[in-house]
């Protein structure tokens, strides 16, 4: 091909709220033309931008399933966290004591984030990676193609149990690390936005400083963001914003678990960015539920409003949106409604 055919071109990448417009210039002999493409933003880029550009505090409920993540999406939320307890529990019907393996949260996940891909990003639990450097690489490339926007990954064993029950125990500095160093690995070579949640659960085990110093490590790593689980006093959460700043950290707020109740004022007020709520939809939903059937049992009705009829469940599930993509496609089984 001649010098004179050539058709040198690059892309130029202009974010804006939920999109990225990109546009591809072509030039040969004619004058410059641009073509413009609209891309959704990932989920992804989406929180990394909320965290660099906003000073918002990012307020994050916590979803177990399709339902829970429906109603959240419905609400509306700037982020929404999945669970891994409460994935535990609905998936899987046992306690968060590390049974949920890869495949179980990946593919719960995955569903959760592309309910609404255009919608707010997801961030997920990743326990401790599921294994070794080489599994902890797979699992961080799992969850990026499964279109979550953020994880955490901590330094309980194996063998691990939820974050607000007693007993936890926690692998050495040097493996937490290993852990961090595979995850931040696979992220750059994905080239991926996904944020890095570093995770320690050392607080029991080791005491404060411990805590500190390792997150302290996994920033330098690279962590995107920093979360010290189970903190046991307000002045202690306070503490840690100040003494990893001007890192953002992630708050768990567990009601009746090992930290006391702050709200999301008083959160904004200490300095954290981001705060899921991990039992938000789960412990409402054990009381509810249990509330119904034992009803049921004793009365033999379940005493639902007037106004929650199947369609309006289904309506929060998508019908109408399902409606619309089956007439938009020339089918005719909903022209008469439902």
């Amino acid at each position: 091909m001649s010098s004179s055919m050539a058709a040198p071109t690059y892309n130029r990448h202009q974010y804006t709220d939920g999109i990225i417009e990109k546009n591809l210039y072509v030039t040969e002999s004619l004058p410059m033309l641009q073509v413009t493409q609209v891309i959704p933003m990932s989920g992804a880029t989406k929180l990394k931008k909320l965290l660099s550009d906003t000073d918002e505090l990012i307020v994050c409920p916590g979803v177990y399933d399709g339902f829970s993540a429906r109603i959240a999406l419905a609400v509306g939320f700037s982020a929404l966290y999945m669970t891994g307890a409460g994935t535990t529990a609905s998936r899987l019907g046992m306690a968060d004591l590390g049974v949920a393996q890869l495949h179980d949260m990946k593919e719960h996940a995955d569903m959760i984030a592309n309910l609404d891909p255009k919608g707010p990003p997801l961030i997920a639990d990743m326990d401790t990676g599921y294994g070794g450097p080489i599994v902890v690489a797979k699992s961080v490339q799992e969850y990026i193609r499964a279109g979550v926007a953020g994880f955490h990954i901590e330094d309980q064993i194996q063998n691990k149990r939820c974050g607000h029950l007693a007993g936890k125990k926690v692998v050495d500095k040097e493996t937490y690390l290993s852990r961090i160093r595979a995850a931040k690995g696979a992220k750059d070579r994905a080239g991926s936005d996904i944020v890095l949640i570093a995770r320690t659960d050392a607080l029991q085990q080791h005491g404060y400083d411990e805590c500190i110093d390792r997150l302290k490590a996994a920033r330098a790593l690279g962590a995107d963001v920093g979360l010290l689980e189970g903190y046991t006093s307000k002045d202690m959460a306070r503490q840690a914003v100040k003494d990893l700043a001007p890192w953002p950290l992630l708050l768990n707020m567990v009601e009746n678990g090992s930290t006391p109740i702050i709200t999301t004022e008083e959160a904004r007020d200490m300095g954290f960015r981001i705060m899921i709520f991990s039992f938000a939809a789960l412990a409402p939903a054990y009381t509810a539920i249990r509330t119904t059937f034992e009803r049921l049992k004793a009365e033999g009705v379940v005493g639902t409003g007037k106004d929650l009829t199947p369609r309006k469940l289904f309506e929060i599930c998508g019908l109408k949106e399902s409606m619309q993509v089956d007439m938009e496609s020339g089918g005719i089984d909903f022209l008469a409604g439902v």
